[in-house]
Order: C-alpha cells, then structure tokens, then sequence
C-alpha cells in the first residue's frame, strides 16, 4: 500500500489528474490517496496558497502528485515552498521523443538534472536606488549533492556521460564552485565520460546537436530554461514530466501549467500528468508497473486515435485516459 497526497491545484490541473487517478487505478497497486488544497482557488478560500495542512500531508507521504496551479500574484508559489520543505533538491526533466508526436528530433532520450534549492531562485532580492539587485547563491553542499545525484542516476538508468553546464568563465566564483565540485565527483565515477559546456553553448548545442548529450547537471535557472527548450525540441509541454526528488520525499507534476484558458473544456492533454506517474513509479521501485503505463500511453500516442486536439486528434481528456486505461486491464 502506498500513501500518496494528490494536489490537483486549479485550472487543468484537477484535469489531468483525475485523468492519471483514473488511469493508475488499473494498475495492479493499491494506492491509498489524500487530497490536498494548493494555488490560486485555495487562495480565494483560505487566504494562503499552500496551507500547512497541505505541506504535512506531503511530508507524511510516499509521493505527492501535484496537478497545476495558477500564479498568484504577490503570494509565495505553493510549487517553490512544497520543493523547500520538503528538501526537494533534484529536479528531473526528461527531453524524450515520442512516436506519434510532433518533434523536431525523433531519436532523443535526454535527462537534465537542475539543482532545485538555490542558485537565482534563492528568493534573496532587495531594491537599490539605482534598480534591485538578486543574489545568486551556490553552496559547495549542495552542488556536490546535485552532481552526485546526477552520477547515481547515470548508473542506475545505464547512462554513459554527464554533461556539466555552468558559465564559470564568467561567474568565476558562484559557477567556480560548482564546476569544481562537478570534476571531484566524477573522479568517483571513472565508468561514466564527463564533459562540459558554457550554458550559451549548450543552449545552441540543444537546438544544433542535441544527440550529444545523456545526462546534464545545471544550476537552477540554467536548467530551467534548458529543460524548456528540450521540451520544445520533443513536442512541447504537454508531454513534459518532472520529478522533485530529495533524501526523504518526492514530488512528480507535469510542467505545462495551468492553462486558464482551456480549463474546464475537457480537452488538456494527460501525457505529461502521466509521464510524471510513470517516474512516481519508478521512484517508488514499482518498475515493471511503471514501464506497463507508459507502453499504454505510447500506445495512444503512437496509433493517434484517440488524443486530444493539441496532438492532432479531437477527444476529450477522459477519452484519452479510458484509452490509455483499456491497454492495462
């Protein structure tokens, strides 16, 4: 038995996760599931956009599922404060093609891991006469962390290089530190080929050549923007997944947000939702199951009878997901 605390959030958000329960519930599993408010709809309830319940559930649980949420302006991002209290420091993003979906590149299989914890996303802002003025804060901590990270990770999915992206010829002192860190971790990894790359090259390299790469580990906003543009390389976000993963917790979402203006059409596509399921599985240790749901979705992608108007097709969200469901039971 599994505990999970699903967060569907607002806009598609409840969706496509009532889609992947739906879809998941096939699965020889048994799941025990709570519900959890988050975003821009708990907002207008409760005058916060993640409330404490919400993060205890979390912590308590085996994994969390989180749908989308709308940004409120001015209010702490429930996503951001889920990753800092429950130590999510890997953030992973798979650039992944798929057959029956629109790419520019048919033959990618790409994982960034982005270190989720500091970098420019640290919050540490102040205003100056002249503007304002942002700190960038890396740590020796937790850029060995992430690079480690990185390596198991190679090891475990059978992967043969890492690639380190930074801007170290610049940012000699932040991105000194963690292109330092990178080049003593993988002395423990003689297995596994590293390389390196400027963040302005790897952007160029990931539209011009992109087959070059395995695995990349990036600082926060680098590999932010990184796995965005990987995503546009594979058919966008809507079969973009993620996984927040620390020592003790994990969190898997979809990264196409909340769409406010096809909510409650019934027409958001549930592949990157269920994508997300399939690295909730695997993170589990549930494998096998794991690989069952996504053979079931490329199924539906691949034949494309029964997708959603973004993928070419003209069914509604629950038609997708009662097709994926009929190729597991």
């Amino acid at each position: 038995m599994y505990t999970l605390t699903v967060i569907p959030g607002d806009g598609v958000g409840p969706e496509v996760t009532d889609a992947v329960l739906h879809i998941i519930d096939a699965l020889d599993l048994n799941f025990d599931y709570t519900t959890a408010d988050a975003g821009e709809e708990c907002y207008k309830k409760t005058g916060t956009t993640i409330p404490e319940e919400t993060i205890s559930l979390a912590k308590k649980s085996d994994a969390t599922l989180f749908g989308a949420v709308t940004t409120v302006p001015g209010m702490k991002s429930a996503i951001i404060t889920l990753r800092k209290e429950l130590g999510l420091y890997a953030n992973l993003r798979p650039v992944k093609s798929y057959d029956g979906i629109d790419s520019l590149y048919k033959d990618l299989d790409i994982l960034i891991v982005r270190e989720n914890s500091e970098g420019l996303y640290s919050g540490i802002e102040e205003y100056t006469p002249e503007g304002a003025i942002a700190t960038r804060v890396i740590t020796k901590v937790a850029s060995e962390r992430i690079c480690r990270f990185a390596f198991d990770q190679s090891i475990k999915l059978g992967r043969k290089k890492v690639t380190a992206v930074h801007k170290a010829n610049v940012l000699k002192k932040t991105d000194g530190i963690f292109r330092g860190e990178f080049l003593k971790v993988s002395e423990e990894y003689p297995e596994i080929e590293t390389d390196e790359k400027y963040v302005d090259a790897a952007a160029m390299f990931m539209v011009s050549k992109p087959q070059i790469f395995d695995v990349m580990v990036t600082t926060n906003l680098f590999g932010d923007i990184l796995s965005d543009e990987g995503a546009g390389l594979v058919g966008g976000l809507g079969v973009a997944p993620s996984a927040n993963i620390g020592d003790d917790n994990a969190l898997f979402e979809p990264v196409h947000g909340s769409a406010p203006d096809i909510a409650g059409k019934g027409i958001s596509n549930p592949s990157a939702m269920i994508l997300s399921a399939v690295m909730m599985l695997d993170y589990l240790g549930e494998a096998e199951q794991a690989q069952e749901l996504e053979n079931a979705l490329l199924d539906v992608l691949s034949s494309s009878k029964v997708t959603t108007p973004d993928l070419g097709g003209s069914s509604k969200t629950i038609e997708m997901a009662n097709e994926i469901r009929s190729k597991l039971i």
